[in-house]
């Protein structure tokens, strides 16, 4: 995930904790409403994708399937290499193309809805029955998941820059068996672990993700351009978050 503000978690608690100010209230709601400007965006995408026969076909039923799978991945990385001075424009660009591609992969989920189409896991040995009602479940409980660790990850005075690097690496971990499992050992099990080690992994990045961003604010206050580009990034990687619990309790919630 993306890490521009990376520089200013070695920020003392001490001074995040001087005083809640206004400038700090409308940076947060900056982030948050473009995080949820980009849910409403998905899931607008994923119903359409979902439930339109030819929307359907064009996004699942060619080839143009593996840019909504691969390519959120591909932009991050590239990211990585190619946005080392990132601009306003560029990280808002990135946000959604992202939250786009996401977006439309959520199709999938939709769609098993829409039909009552029960969809297997990757080595064959657990069933999904998808339904709107599960759809809804998820989405509440990692809603109230989410608000609960951004809250803690705001007010603690606990400082979780130390576990920064680890949650980085998980993740890059968990994308490599996942890809390992995908295409080498199809394994329901290996599957079940991941997803149990993914949901304390993304947990903790939403809490650390929220700190990083209040102590990031005092780092660059005035600064309106990097303000500008944590919001975007800021939004992203709580985006992703988010996503990725909401898709774990969903196939928690639809397993037969």
């Amino acid at each position: 995930m993306s890490d521009h503000y990376g520089s200013a978690r070695s920020v003392p608690t001490g001074r995040a904790d001087m005083a809640v100010d206004a400038g700090l209230r409308s940076f947060m709601l900056g982030v948050y409403s473009k995080m949820g400007l980009g849910l409403v965006l998905s899931a607008v995408l994923a119903y359409a994708v979902g439930a339109y026969a030819p929307i359907t076909q064009l996004v699942l039923g060619t080839p143009f399937v593996y840019v909504v799978q691969w390519g959120p991945v591909a932009l991050l990385f590239g990211s990585m290499f190619f946005m080392r001075n990132p601009s306003p424009t560029g990280s808002g660009i990135l946000y959604w193309a992202v939250v786009s591609l996401i977006g439309m992969g959520l199709g999938v989920w939709v769609y098993l809805a829409m039909t009552g189409v029960s969809a297997s896991s990757i080595g064959g040995g657990m069933s999904y029955n998808v339904s709107f009602t599960g759809i809804a479940q998820a989405f509440l409980v990692t809603a109230i998941a989410f608000g609960g660790l951004s809250l803690w990850g705001y007010t603690t005075k606990r400082d979780l820059s130390p576990i920064g690097s680890f949650l980085m690496f998980a993740v890059f971990g968990l994308l490599g068996l996942s890809i390992l499992n995908l295409f080498l050992f199809k394994s329901d099990f290996l599957m079940v672990a991941m997803q149990a080690v993914a949901l304390l992994v993304f947990g903790l990045i939403i809490a650390f993700q929220t700190q990083s961003l209040k102590y990031s604010y005092y780092q660059f206050q005035g600064d309106t351009r990097s303000l500008a580009v944590m919001t975007n990034y800021g939004a992203l990687n709580l985006y992703i978050a988010f996503i990725q619990i909401f898709q774990i309790l969903l196939s928690f919630f639809s397993r037969e």
